[in-house]
């Protein structure tokens, strides 16, 4: 045991490096959200994430928007638990058989005005998944989609430019 103290004090940690991306872009980017958000909405941008059946690689880089580097809160951006505080529901995967009402029910529930991202590959066509017994196909072929967010998964700057254009373009 003592072996192995002294080896992991010696050796360099296996961690990744944090990705190349000047904090200055990503503080104009999310700037610019937070105030077209404000400017549409009035307030801040809630986003609610949902997955209907993923295999969890979007989702990874969606939280990676609140962790310590992106740290989207510091802008004003948020995610909520309900649908019924949120402004965009970011939809990740292909719609299972089971999940599809529950999607519905979801887009239901979030008040209007009210935009649907689907992020990835998955969430654009069904992905690795598309022909399967147990999928449906995308997320536009059980809810209305305003914008797709391609890539398998996106990268996270990849997600908030989308949203940019998402408000930007939406009246």
């Amino acid at each position: 045991m003592r072996k192995l103290l002294f080896e992991s004090l010696l050796r360099r940690p296996l961690t990744e490096a944090p990705p190349r991306l000047d904090d200055a872009v990503l503080a104009t980017l999310a700037g610019r959200l937070d105030a077209v958000a404000r400017f549409r909405l009035g307030r801040s941008l809630s986003i609610r994430q949902v997955d209907a059946g993923s295999c969890n690689g979007c989702e990874l880089e969606i939280h990676a928007l609140g962790n310590s580097f992106y740290d989207l809160e510091r802008f004003g951006l948020r995610f909520v638990a309900s649908p019924r505080h949120a402004d965009v529901l970011l939809v990740t995967g292909p719609v299972t058989r089971n999940m599809r009402e529950a999607l519905e029910r979801t887009y239901v529930a979030t008040p209007e005005p009210k935009w649907v991202v689907a992020v990835g590959e998955c969430g654009f066509d069904g992905g690795e998944f598309a022909g399967s017994y147990a999928v449906l196909g995308g997320v536009s072929t059980v809810i209305p989609v305003d914008l797709h967010v391609r890539g398998c998964p996106p990268a996270p700057v990849a997600l908030l430019e989308g949203l940019v254009a998402l408000i930007e373009t939406s009246a």
